[in-house]
């Protein structure tokens, strides 16, 4: 069962630590290629995310308290964006030219791929502060490829607000988007890109529902009934998204499955299939994904990494999803969002 995966963070975790040449012959961390392979992941959503300065262990140990809620980091500057995006991007553009990937822009180009068992890879901008009001870099990197972006992580640019992580909390933690924020959308509308709506507020959210022609999606996210996180998506959002014929994937980022909220490795099968069925009698079907966050959280042990993949295919088998709803899940809804999204 091919699985396409609709976001991860490897290409910040290479560029820090200079393992680029070891992705083939195998890496700490989630995702290299012989744990791809043995898990039957044929490609995904690799991310360009700027990092923000702080002691990310002291905050995820503030994710497994009861309660939470972590201030929203300060921006980031342009310049300092825009350096480590493009360093980044050349990171991806470096696994292409080894031969271990190849960067798709479109879905032919993904179908193609799994058929000859190379990686498909979607170069995805988490963030916009690389992003200048004339959309510049932009187009830059769409030349490079990128063919998907979120407006916001969670901090604020100048295109609008990000959700912080908080817990238990809704989405509706600030304002929505920016005067530059609605032109970014009608630019990503024009250009064919894919908008993530994973991170921001909600009124951000609904402010991209009223003004995008695309499809919504989120790449990265979960069920705010089942996990009151505020990252987690509302009823009313997951119906939004469905409507629209767009998709949502299971984040596997345990803060975001458990219903304690806790940043904890301990994860049953069974709530991240209480995700997957609350998000389906919602959103539909047709718009449930992955979106494993891998090498950017702490993911359930019963999956470990990316070799894992098959013990969750398995889960929903004995659930009693069958294949052709699987298949969905794992791949051809991720097709079909593209498709409607790149051309």
């Amino acid at each position: 069962m091919p699985i396409f995966d609709g976001h991860n963070d490897l290409l910040t975790k290479l560029l820090k630590s200079g393992d680029t040449d070891k992705f083939a012959s195998g890496l700490t961390g989630h995702l290299d290629l012989p744990k791809m392979q043995k898990g039957g992941m044929v490609g995904g959503f690799f991310a360009i995310w700027v990092p923000s300065r702080g002691d990310l262990a002291n905050l995820t140990a503030q994710m497994r308290q009861t309660s939470y809620d972590l201030p929203l980091p300060p921006r980031i500057e342009l310049e300092e964006a825009q350096d480590i995006a493009l360093a980044e991007a050349a990171v991806l553009v470096a696994l292409q030219e080894a031969g271990w990937l190849s960067i798709c822009t479109t879905t032919d180009q993904i179908r193609s791929c799994v058929s000859k068992g190379q990686i498909a890879a979607i170069l995805h901008l988490e963030g916009c502060e690389p992003i200048d009001p004339e959309f510049t870099m932009l187009d830059r990197l769409y030349d490079m490829g990128l063919r998907s972006l979120g407006p916001v992580w969670s901090r604020p640019t100048r295109f609008g607000a990000g959700v912080p992580f908080r817990f238990p909390s809704g989405p509706d933690t600030g304002p929505g988007l920016t005067a530059d924020g609605f032109r970014l959308i009608e630019h990503c509308n024009a250009r064919g890109l894919v908008i993530d709506l994973s991170h921001i507020t909600e009124a951000g959210f609904w402010d991209v529902a009223k003004t995008t022609q695309a499809p919504l999606v989120a790449t990265h996210s979960n069920a705010h009934a089942i996990c009151p996180h505020s990252r987690n998506l509302t009823d009313e959002q997951l119906k939004a998204l469905g409507e629209s014929g767009g998709v949502v994937g299971l984040n596997f980022a345990t803060a975001m499955l458990r219903p304690d909220g806790k940043m904890l490795p301990e994860v049953g099968f069974d709530i991240m299939l209480a995700h997957l069925d609350h998000m389906m009698a919602k959103a539909g079907s047709d718009s449930i994904a992955i979106g494993s966050d891998f090498d950017g959280a702490i993911v359930p042990a019963l999956i470990g990494n990316a070799s894992g993949l098959p013990h969750l295919v398995r889960a929903m088998e004995r659930h009693g999803y069958d294949a052709v709803l699987i298949e969905k899940i794992t791949f051809e809804n991720w097709m079909r969002v593209l498709d409607a999204t790149w051309t």
